[in-house]
């Protein structure tokens, strides 16, 4: 499956910014019900978001529809289960994630409503933000072995966890993440790779800067996250490009897959002075095959 680049919150009562959604670009839409929505508000969320869905059938989506539950803690989030799944979202982002058990509980509960509203078994996936309580990042490791068959991705969230902490703030005096913060990023991207799922890059949170963002992303995919969340729909267009092999990388890769290719049955080649291995050959055909899969 082509990864989904970027993933773009949409408030979930907003009646103009769900008119505008489609227009985005974006590679997944996530329909807010809960940070993005007041209390007094989610009633509205809750009517506006099924309907948006089941005015664009799966077959016809120009973007995947997600949509964010409020926390399994809570008593608001099985009312928002009931009044999305029959409408059949793509996924779900589960926010506040405590760790894979909290997943499992949320694939329990699809299970029981995809058979009610006669949808197909596991069609509804999963992406928790998997940072953002005290306890979680302790248990990042522990996605790899759950056997979550819902479990697209896992991604990382800032504010949550700062709030979770008593922090005053999330940044160190440079402007970058503080360390704490650089940690669990860190292991998102390690816990996905190792579930074999999406690692999905968090918020920029500054809409306006736009060179920034590209800086961001393109030193995020470099790492090997494969998307990031957008809070604005003028950041898609350079998340979408930042997280897609550039034409100078596409072109070097087949380079190295040809010098691989003139040479069978070695295990290093030469070019430009360099020597490779079988780790460049691998990444080599990885850019190649998506650079593929996101032309198609």
């Amino acid at each position: 499956m082509t990864p989904i680049r970027s993933f773009l919150f949409i408030p979930g009562d907003s009646e103009k910014k769900l008119g505008k959604a489609d227009g985005a670009g974006a590679d997944a839409l996530i329909l807010d019900l809960e940070d993005s929505v007041s209390p007094d508000n989610k009633p509205v969320a809750r009517e506006l978001i099924p309907a948006f869905l089941r005015a664009r059938p799966k077959a016809k989506r120009a973007s995947q529809i997600w949509v964010r539950i409020n926390p399994l803690d809570t008593d608001l989030a099985l009312t928002d289960l009931v009044a999305v799944v029959a409408a059949a979202p793509d996924g779900l982002i589960l926010p506040k994630a405590n760790g894979p058990s909290d997943v499992l509980k949320l694939s329990h509960y699809l299970d029981a409503l995809e058979a009610q509203t006669c949808l197909a078994a596991g069609s509804i996936k999963i992406l928790p933000v998997a940072t953002e309580t005290a306890i979680s990042p302790f248990r990042l490791g522990d996605y790899a072995g759950a056997g979550l068959t819902r479990l697209l991705g896992l991604t990382w969230g800032a504010e949550d966890l700062a709030a979770a902490l008593g922090a005053s703030t999330n940044r160190g005096a440079d402007g970058r993440w503080a360390l704490t913060y650089q940690m669990v990023r860190s292991l998102t991207l390690l816990a996905a790779r190792a579930a074999d799922v999406q690692p999905i890059d968090t918020l920029y949170v500054d809409f306006r800067d736009d060179d920034g963002l590209r800086a961001s992303s393109r030193a995020s995919r470099a790492e090997g996250f494969t998307g990031r969340l957008a809070i604005h729909p003028a950041q898609v267009a350079a998340i979408n490009e930042s997280y897609r092999p550039s034409a100078e990388e596409i072109a070097f890769a087949v380079r190295i897959i040809a010098a691989f290719d003139a040479a069978p049955g070695v295990g290093t080649v030469g070019l430009d002075g360099k020597m490779l291995d079988i780790p460049h050959l691998k990444q080599a055909r990885a850019i190649v095959a998506q650079a593929a899969a996101y032309a198609s």
